[in-house]
């Protein structure tokens, strides 16, 4: 695996952060995060493919880039690997309607061939798609040993408009994927969260989809809003601070859910991902050592193998709600993360409205809102 990456700024235009190491280097793909301004340049979007024009650009606009220690604003990150052993397939659909959520992500995995199929990494619009939708379409019809992972575009903390970036443009209403082959490719996972629960555990009583309607039979949003107080003002960026924990299942893992919009008129509140009916949710908010020790385990996860082996490159994506929480600490996750996975490591990534990822290899795939979630790669 041989790999380049290269930063923009509006100051300093392209720099060099990683040059590859030989004459002859040609990537089968560039990862590349940035912000919605950034992205909706043309000519920087013009110039990554004159840099890399044999190469397949995957990537979407963010809520802050990730390279190396450093999380970066108003920046575009890109990442270009040339894999030696691997065998790469891209994918991509367009969604016309969140409700078309689900056929989506069967047409999606539909396009990847079964036969030697490892792994699938998935970037999608973050506000016009359903990820609970999104995750499950994918799961059901990929192969069970199949791993999926990747997130959901962001845009800052604005919830305006977020873009996919493939085959030269940055687009809405898109989801891309890239599946891997091959059995000289190492791929680890891991996620988690850091944020403590408090208060009773309440039921949801009416809801549609991920559209929160009543808890305990009361009003969603001023029940939610009576929790907040004076933060209740500046919904709904506020309730990234206040994420919801939820199970199906009084047994389940929980999973977070986080608020994308409010609706004053029915008292709504609409997540990233789907709240059913008879649900278990409890109110969360942040501890920042936790948060911090969430990424280390997340990173520790992720390593490869029995071995624990330090992978070569890896995608650190990251809630948001974490970034505002963190604030001027946000890059010692990112940090923290970098110590476990090692010197050596090439490491990009963003901030988001949701990620995607088991657990860990003994899970199934969900999505998750409030997480550090981390894919490595390694070529053997």
């Amino acid at each position: 695996m041989i790999i380049e990456q290269k930063i923009w700024a509006s100051s300093k235009g392209w720099t060099n952060i990683k040059v590859a190491d030989s004459t002859t280097f040609q990537p089968q793909v560039v990862f590349l995060f940035g912000s919605r301004a950034a992205l909706s340049n043309k000519n920087l979007l013009n110039q990554v493919s004159e840099f890399y024009p044999e190469s397949r650009i995957l990537g979407c606009s963010t809520s802050g880039e990730i390279s190396g220690d450093q999380v970066l604003d108003d920046s575009i990150v890109i990442s270009a690997i040339q894999f030696e052993k691997t065998q790469l397939q891209f994918a991509e659909v367009h969604v016309l309607d969140v409700s078309q959520t689900y056929d989506a992500a069967k047409s999606l995995a539909s396009q990847f061939p079964t036969a030697g199929l490892k792994h699938v990494f998935v970037l999608s619009d973050g506000l016009h798609v359903n990820g609970t939708d999104l995750v499950s379409g994918l799961r059901e019809h990929l192969p069970s040993d199949v791993h999926i992972t990747g997130g959901l575009a962001g845009d800052g903390a604005l919830f305006e408009e977020t873009l996919v970036v493939s085959q030269g443009k940055a687009q809405n209403n898109t989801i891309v994927g890239i599946g891997f082959y091959g059995k000289d490719l190492k791929i680890g996972f891991g996620s988690f969260g850091g944020w403590d629960s408090f208060g009773i555990e309440r039921r949801v009583t009416k809801s549609k989809g991920n559209i929160l309607y009543e808890i305990d039979g009361s009003p969603a949003l001023a029940l939610y809003k009576s929790f907040l107080g004076d933060k209740a003002a500046e919904l709904p960026a506020s309730g990234l601070l206040f994420p919801l924990s939820m199970r199906t299942q009084a047994d389940s893992l929980s999973v977070v859910r986080t608020i994308l919009a409010v609706d004053e008129n029915d008292q709504s509140i609409t997540f990233a991902g789907d709240l059913p009916e008879g649900s278990y949710v409890k109110l969360m908010k942040a501890n920042v050592d936790r948060l911090i020790n969430g990424a280390e385990k997340a990173a520790q996860t992720s390593l490869l193998g029995k071995q624990n082996q330090n992978p070569d490159f890896a995608i650190l994506i990251s809630c948001v709600g974490r970034k505002l929480v963190l604030k001027q600490m946000v890059e010692e996750e990112v940090e923290a993360a970098h110590s476990i996975l090692g010197a050596k490591v090439t490491q990009t990534g963003f901030y988001s409205y949701g990620e995607i990822s088991p657990f860990s290899s003994e899970s199934k795939c969900e999505l998750h809102n409030q997480t550090m979630t981390i894919t490595t790669f390694k070529e053997i």
